[in-house]
């Protein structure tokens, strides 16, 4: 019976089994039919996927294993391109639409010889904490099928949670990798703004949105973002910092500084049980010899207005592209309807209702009358969140803080309140806004049965100490 653990012990597993990778792939396929019901993937690749993993065992008989990620099966997040294949941001807009170039980062993965297996499901257009607004319904949680596996990429951490892939890439705009991560009890990294190229990564939010990635391991989300990273002609934003070799640069026996918001943990809105857990566990890193300090962190009421006010207004503009005319859904038109006419219906047929409320946002916000009111405003509180952070990371090495404020919750639980809904956010966003990398790991379990983590943050392109810190913290774990 083959069995996944870690991206090392697979490929030993390579070496010892000429077929290995047919082996794998027809697992996975396994698993992937036998949880169909959790409604992870939207199309699987099974003829492709199959024909890949004979390419790839021909190539390594010869002697010639083709990369880091040799054989290792890893599942799309259906708003990253991928050359020939559909990718609709779960949308019915743009329900037909075949991608004509494969994202850099989904090039980088093929040429260190991964495996596509197929796309998942996720909230439309990366917009949403549940993965309940997907035109193509939602996702389930596999721990228990009756509650929300998180979002907006909850498709790719179940294809992890349940074993369907070895890895997945997802896109976090808010903390769409980490809280799904989290609700799952997996491991997901957003690595710093620009560390990872956004060519081919549909636009939700420009100034928020990064490639990430999820795992069963802080070791093999290392080893992934090692291959995935780097500098990108096609996108202006990405990174020119030099790659590490992270997966061979994570040391687990330092001793660090950190520091955790007092105002995190004593949020009205946090479980009581995920802060006790947290406050325990802080005592651990301590006994460990680690120095953690509480600070003041005034701001964080104000993290998630500000998110909303300008991932809105960025949405509107980035989504004003699908109009019905050159591509996506296209309504049809009665007798004497003009082209505002043809936008209006292609627009209101293909976009859900989520989609829809956060364009109207962002075009309220943007408007004559209220820009300087909202999203200035906004702009400036970003800059005092990017200084203070700063300022924080010049004398720690680590922030911590929960992920999510409640574990996983029922599924329709949140859906006729909006406002409820977006402040599920308030501990991610806080990334995102700054630019920083983040990771979410699975450290504990809630008397309900449910898994949630905690979440560690540290200063632009300092993804080595975050791995490593993240390394030292699963091994306190056990």
């Amino acid at each position: 019976m083959f069995s996944f653990t870690t991206i090392k012990n697979y490929q030993s597993f390579l070496a010892t089994h000429a077929d290995g990778c047919k082996i794998a792939v027809d697992y996975y396929l396994s698993e992937i039919e036998n949880n169909k019901r959790l409604n992870s993937f939207l199309e699987v690749f099974t003829h492709e996927a199959r024909e890949r993993a004979a390419f790839l065992d021909e190539e390594r008989k010869a002697g010639k294993p083709s990369g880091k990620l040799h054989g290792v099966v890893v599942a799309l997040k259906d708003v990253i391109s991928y050359k020939g294949h559909i990718t609709s941001a779960s949308s019915k807009i743009l329900e037909n639409y075949t991608a004509v170039y494969n994202a850099t980062a989904v090039e980088k993965l093929l040429d260190a010889g991964a495996i596509i297996i197929g796309r998942n499901n996720c909230d439309e257009f990366a917009m949403g904490s549940s993965n309940e607004n997907s035109a193509f319904g939602a996702v389930k949680n596999a721990i228990d099928e009756n509650r929300v596996p998180g979002g907006s990429s909850g498709g790719s951490a179940v294809a992890v949670q349940a074993g369907m892939s070895m890895i997945a890439l997802g896109s976090d705009t808010g903390g769409s990798v980490r809280q799904p991560a989290d609700f799952c009890g997996i491991v997901g990294l957003k690595p710093t703004y620009g560390r990872v190229s956004r060519y081919g990564l549909i636009a939700y939010a420009s100034s928020f949105d990064q490639i990430g990635i999820f795992s069963k391991t802080v070791e093999d989300a290392a080893l992934v973002l090692e291959v995935i990273a780097g500098d990108d002609a096609f996108d202006s934003t990405a990174s020119q910092h030099p790659v590490p070799a992270y997966s061979s640069e994570i040391e687990s026996g330092k001793k660090y500084r950190i520091a955790y918001f007092k105002e995190a943990l004593e949020n009205k809105a946090l479980d009581t049980e995920i802060a006790g857990s947290i406050r325990t566990y802080i005592q651990t890193l301590q006994e460990d010899g680690h120095q953690v300090d509480a600070i003041d962190f005034e701001l964080l009421d104000y993290i998630v207005p500000v998110y909303y006010v300008l991932t809105t207004a960025e949405a509107s503009s980035n989504l004003s592209r699908f109009d019905g005319v050159k591509y996506g859904h296209r309504a049809k038109l009665a007798e004497g309807d003009d082209l505002n006419e043809l936008y209006k219906k292609s627009r209101s047929e293909g976009f859900g209702k989520e989609v829809q409320r956060r364009i109207i946002l962002g075009t309220f916000v943007l408007s004559s009358g209220y820009y300087d009111a909202y999203f200035t405003k906004a702009q400036q509180v970003r800059q005092l969140l990017s200084e203070q952070t700063r300022a924080i990371l010049g004398q720690y090495d680590a922030i911590i803080m929960p992920t999510v404020p409640t574990p996983a919750f029922k599924i329709g639980e949140k859906n006729d309140d909006p406002i409820e809904m977006f402040l599920a956010d308030i501990y991610t966003v806080f990334a995102n806004l700054v630019g920083i990398p983040a990771i979410s790991i699975p450290l504990f379990t809630h008397s309900n049965g449910m898994p949630f983590g905690l979440q560690v943050l540290t200063s632009q392109h300092k993804e080595v100490s975050l791995l490593s810190i993240s390394e030292r913290m699963m091994q306190l774990k056990n």
